[in-house]
């Protein structure tokens, strides 16, 4: 007798990254610059977004998908500060999103009106690593409150950024946490990954945070 395994796992994942292919080529073919936004949980995302909604969310034409494991109480935050539809999802206790959720989203935007989507992922430094989502960027928000060993700790996470951002660092006087050392950690774990330093309570970095989004956007402008 013959037995045949079916790896349900890697089924899933074929399926997750063909719907994350076709999500990624909808949003190209807009001119839409899609950035998927993760971190552990109260690194600072929602804090982050809602500063950048105030400051860039009509310039910019940004829309949001946000992710939670229960609640919608961050996407409630974040549409205050915009007059777009924010798309809340909640996975009911899922660590992640995935390129079906994301697909739906998209369905419900004017993408037409959007240049910049932002989606921020569930609360997790594990799972939302190996989810293609179809985005164009991955940005990572490491909060100086957590242990600077987090690259080593989590690397898969800071191996896919494309960015790492320090969160929160006017607590640095505060707090026992090295930047430089993270840094390197960062570094040692992906050499090619890029650094913003924000504090967005006091608003130091956001300047230079704000013109990353600007410059991303830029290039794909519309005629």
């Amino acid at each position: 007798m013959t037995v045949r395994t079916i790896e349900v796992r890697e089924r899933v994942m074929a399926r997750n990254d063909a719907l994350a292919a076709q999500v990624r080529e909808r949003l190209a073919a807009h001119g839409i610059w899609a950035m998927n936004l993760m971190s552990s949980p109260g690194a600072g995302k929602t804090t982050l977004l809602e500063r950048t909604l105030a400051e860039l969310g009509e310039p910019l034409d940004i829309a949001v998908v946000a992710g939670d494991c229960q609640t919608q109480n961050d996407a409630d935050r974040l549409a205050a500060h915009t007059g777009r539809l924010v798309h809340a999802v909640v996975t009911g206790g899922a660590c992640h999103l995935d390129a079906l959720q994301v697909f739906d989203a998209i369905e419900h935007l004017d993408l037409d009106a959007t240049r910049l989507l932002i989606v921020e992922n569930v609360g997790n430094l594990v799972c939302p690593a190996s989810w293609d989502l179809g985005e164009t960027t991955r940005v990572v928000l490491f909060s100086v409150t957590e242990g600077e060993d987090k690259p080593l700790k989590y690397p898969k996470m800071f191996e896919k950024a494309d960015w790492v951002v320090l969160t929160k660092t006017d607590l640095l006087p505060y707090v026992p946490f090295d930047a430089d050392r993270a840094v390197r950690y960062c570094l040692q774990v992906n050499p090619n990954v890029r650094f913003l330093f924000v504090s967005a309570t006091t608003g130091d970095g956001l300047a230079e945070w704000f013109d990353f989004l600007r410059r991303s956007v830029a290039p794909l402008a519309r005629v």
